[in-house]
């Protein structure tokens, strides 16, 4: 496309509505001042529209993007479907790029046949974050490497409808990367999984149940009022507005929960590892990262843009405009061993990193799966299937069914889902 105004080219990236994407579009003059031949186009949407969207797109060849945002759950299939470039031969021609300075892990579950196909813009695992002020108030103490148990005993002592605080904050909206990313890691460390060796669906084991009533339980007794409407954004809100207690979730809450022109709790949080049960771990692995479509007609200019936006002078440049709470969390190395970035970080940074390196995918629970991925499943059909099992979830937290009838429903899915695998086997 032809831009306004000029000869320039048209670039159209389509990104998630999070408050670090919303940073790098603000700073988008820093980039349209290096490159002015590039004219920045974003499509902004929330979590689960971006998703449902840059599928679509990217899945029939719409070529509407130049670039998006995509996961580690998408890169590898995307890749081996062909639908994505390789962006290996580029990382490799951008001196100073140094994609060696990506947390291993991360790299690594962006990684096709040794090659990049996408590029991190933050990486996460999660934690359990807390008010030191109300745990101090109320005589708690937060255990160093707490269990699920201790944290349901904590949010029943600290819930407080009365003065607005709840116990604790968990998404309870549907959608496979809403809801299902806090539950699935949940039941990791519960002994549970999705299907067993052979396929077959395990939603109605005794652990897959007894995750779901503690998940639902909890949440319904100790957590958010709405909480079947609250996804990663609404809790992260809560949080930050001081109206509850502890939120277990993604670790790059912390650019927003440390940020004092955004919340009201700045510098008053401790923060724990994922909660655990039968597991040493409990964290998940997620990177919110950048791709060029296969269909892209301007594959250069989008690697300026991706290169623009993952790069290590992108992280000065946010941390000069808006200080290292802000910065994109959990990609590079060189971001934790920054002496200003530590000191900013030092109630968080620790956590994060240990969270990221010690999260399997390839081996995310107690038992054998036939699946890779923590808090997802790297299969195509999860993308219907997870969406289908998070609403049986979101209407049992909402109290519209019953924990057995969600997982009766959720059971059927899953089968219909694993017999199509029993086939091809």
């Amino acid at each position: 496309g032809v831009a306004a105004g000029g000869d320039g080219t048209a670039l159209v990236v389509a990104i998630v509505s999070n408050p670090q994407m919303e940073d790098a579009i603000s700073l988008r003059s820093d980039f349209e001042e290096e490159y002015p031949g590039i004219d920045l186009r974003f499509v902004t949407l929330p979590e689960n529209e971006a998703r449902a969207k840059i599928t679509t797109s990217i899945a029939t060849g719409g070529g509407e993007f130049d670039a998006v945002m995509i996961s580690n759950y998408e890169t590898r299939m995307w890749a081996e479907n062909g639908w994505l470039e390789n962006l290996q031969p580029r990382i490799d021609a951008t001196g100073g790029y140094d994609a060696g300075d990506f947390l291993q892990p991360i790299r690594e579950s962006l990684s096709h046949r040794g090659d990049m196909y996408s590029v991190p813009f933050y990486g996460e695992s999660s934690f359990l974050a807390y008010r030191t002020d109300l745990f101090d108030k109320a005589g708690l103490e937060m255990p160093a490497a707490p269990t699920w148990a201790e944290v349901a005993d904590l949010a029943a002592e600290l819930h407080d409808p009365e003065s607005g605080t709840a116990g604790i904050c968990l998404r309870g909206l549907p959608g496979w990367g809403e809801v299902l990313a806090p539950f699935n890691s949940m039941l990791n460390t519960f002994g549970g999984r999705w299907y067993d060796r052979q396929w077959n669906a395990q939603l109605t084991s005794p652990e897959f149940r007894r995750t779901a009533k503690f998940y639902v339980d909890l949440v319904r007794e100790h957590g958010q009022p709405g909480a079947a409407n609250s996804g990663f954004g609404d809790c992260l809100t809560r949080y930050s507005q001081g109206n509850t207690a502890m939120f277990y979730d993604s670790t790059a809450m912390v650019s927003t929960v440390e940020d004092p022109d955004s919340s009201k709790v700045a510098g008053k949080s401790g923060y724990a590892p994922a909660p655990v049960s039968e597991t040493d771990y409990g964290g998940w692995l997620y990177t919110w990262s950048l791709a060029i479509p296969a269909t892209s007609e301007h594959k250069d200019e989008a690697w300026r843009f991706l290169s623009w936006m993952t790069d290590k002078e992108y992280t000065k440049t946010v941390a000069e405009e808006y200080g290292w709470e802000r910065v994109p969390p959990g990609n590079r190395a060189s971001t934790f061993e920054n002496p200003q970035y530590r000191d900013v970080a030092s109630a968080y940074a620790e956590p994060m990193r240990e969270g990221i390196a010690n999260a399997d995918p390839k081996d995310p629970g107690m038992r054998p799966v036939p699946y890779t991925g923590v808090q997802f499943l790297a299969i195509p059909e999860f993308q219907d299937l997870g969406t289908r099992v998070s609403q049986q979830l979101s209407a049992a937290v909402a109290g519209q069914i019953s924990v057995e009838e969600a997982l009766e429903q959720s059971q059927q899915y899953a089968q219909s889902v694993g017999d199509s695998y029993k086939e091809t086997r």
